[in-house]
């Protein structure tokens, strides 16, 4: 019985654990998009600046360019990080099954503790009331 609770907190918390990996991706894929963001503005502000929107034109922005690649490194690593979301919210996923597996084995072995409990507080009463009559 101790065994099975020891195993049930620990696939919860390994449930939150994983939780807590999902929100954290997503976290920093909505803090990379916000640095975008930010970036695209920063390009088309230096490109109405400049009057410039040619990428190869000899005087274009070295500020805009130089944001572009950084937007474009952020734009990589936002999509690795969907590649990482993905497998974390497969493995919270898997661990959840885990947790409601074990949880519905507990559940059914607390019924059976009880229904054991209730037929031998019964065959208890039966047999107090099985004496009382003989008497």
């Amino acid at each position: 019985m101790k065994s099975r609770e020891g195993v049930l907190r620990l696939k919860k918390f390994q449930v939150d654990e994983k939780r807590r990996q999902v929100a954290q991706i997503e976290g920093m894929l909505a803090d990379f998009q916000e640095m975008v963001d930010i970036l695209e503005k920063q390009i088309g502000e230096e490109q109405r600046k400049a009057g410039i929107e040619d990428i190869n034109h000899y005087a274009y922005p070295t500020f805009a360019k130089a944001a572009m690649q950084r937007r474009d490194n952020l734009y990589n690593s936002i999509e690795d990080l969907n590649a990482q979301l993905e497998k974390a919210r497969a493995n919270l996923s898997e661990a959840f099954e885990e947790l409601k597996k074990l949880d519905i084995l507990e559940d059914r072995a607390q019924s059976e503790a009880a229904f054991q409990q209730a037929e031998e507080e019964q065959a208890e009463l039966d047999e107090i009331a099985g004496q009382s009559v003989f008497r």
